[in-house]
């Protein structure tokens, strides 16, 4: 998930007794699948959740940017070149498309970025990692947008009205995300002995942080339990690491690759892969800021907004010229 370890502010789900009125009214509007549009009244709980989220999944789209952006100057030909840029645009949008979510729960964009840029929140661990040759970008529309598509199609579903609705256009680009690395890595997988070999790397390198993007294990995850009973979250982090697994896992066989676990097996019993054990440790050293990448991407994005100050404020001083000619027309 592109969000991760969102703080409800709730540690235990309340019975009906310890809700208000408003508070069963707001879950049974939930229950019956009727969407909260941003005029509605919302537990301030509720409200919050939604704003960590939403903000995190905005700052990992435009941050996720960056380990593409690396190689669109050493992309193998001009039409990767091409496909690679249009899908870095792609990514900027889905981050204007939720920050603009965002900000119908009453939050300034403004306050948001800053809020990345200060280190107060979080963006997904995955994109602390480096892009070390073409191949990890195969890996990364393959396995990192595989991952984000497989929690994000439910969130077409969610209980938030402007997240919803964000979430469709966004998860039809996102395939076309997916489509376009998996496409690399076929063409890595089939070309020459060197070239498999660095689809292999890229596989080895990128498929265990790729699990972790689910988040941590639901026994661990304190506050899914309340996301889910709002519909915020419709499926659990064990449930969507699984359904990615099962779906990965004839992908690779497919491109004659092997998963890096030692303990990845077909259980006909249970009709699902089991699969080794995460270095949780890992993951949340990298939340923290020690992954190899943390302070490099942090550090870019505030000189990009650093530099771009005088972009904005060219936008907004002919936005203000025109409302003022407009206004002096009337």
């Amino acid at each position: 998930m592109y969000a991760q370890m969102v703080d409800t502010g709730l540690r235990k789900l309340r019975d009906a007794a310890e809700l208000s009125p408003e508070e069963r009214a707001f879950q049974a509007r939930i229950d019956a699948d009727v969407k909260v549009e941003p005029k509605d009244w919302m537990p301030e709980a509720y409200r919050r959740t939604l704003v960590r989220q939403i903000q995190q999944h905005a700052h990992s789209e435009i941050v996720g940017m960056l380990p593409e952006g690396n190689w669109v100057t050493r992309a193998p030909s001009l039409k990767r070149k091409a496909i690679l840029m249009a899908k870095i645009q792609d990514e900027g949008g889905h981050g204007l498309y939720l920050y603009s979510a965002a900000e119908t729960l009453g939050v300034s964009r403004d306050d948001l970025i800053a809020d990345l840029h200060a280190g107060k929140v979080k963006y997904s661990s995955i994109f602390n990692y480096p892009t070390l040759n073409w191949a990890d970008i195969g890996a990364i529309g393959w396995l990192v947008d595989g991952a984000a598509i497989m929690n994000q199609i439910p969130l077409c579903r969610c209980s938030y009205g402007p997240y919803a609705r964000a979430m469709v256009r966004i998860c039809k680009e996102e395939s076309f995300h997916q489509r376009q690395g998996f496409d690399i890595m076929i063409a890595m997988a089939q070309g020459t002995a060197e070239q498999k070999a660095m689809a292999q790397d890229a596989l080895d390198r990128w498929w265990w942080p790729s699990l972790m993007m689910f988040g941590p294990p639901d026994a661990d995850s304190v506050h899914s339990a309340q996301s889910m009973q709002w519909k915020v979250k419709l499926l659990s982090n064990d449930e969507l690491r699984q359904r990615f697994v099962d779906q990965t896992v004839p992908q690779a066989e497919y491109l004659g690759l092997a998963v890096p676990d030692a303990d990845l097996k077909w259980n006909a019993e249970r009709g699902h892969y089991d699969f080794g054990a995460i270095d949780w440790s890992e993951f949340h050293a990298v939340l923290k800021g020690n992954g190899p990448c943390n302070r490099d991407r942090l550090r870019t994005r505030v000189k990009a907004w650093e530099d771009g100050e005088w972009v904005r404020e060219a936008a907004v001083a002919h936005a203000d010229k025109r409302a003022a000619r407009a206004a002096r027309a009337a």
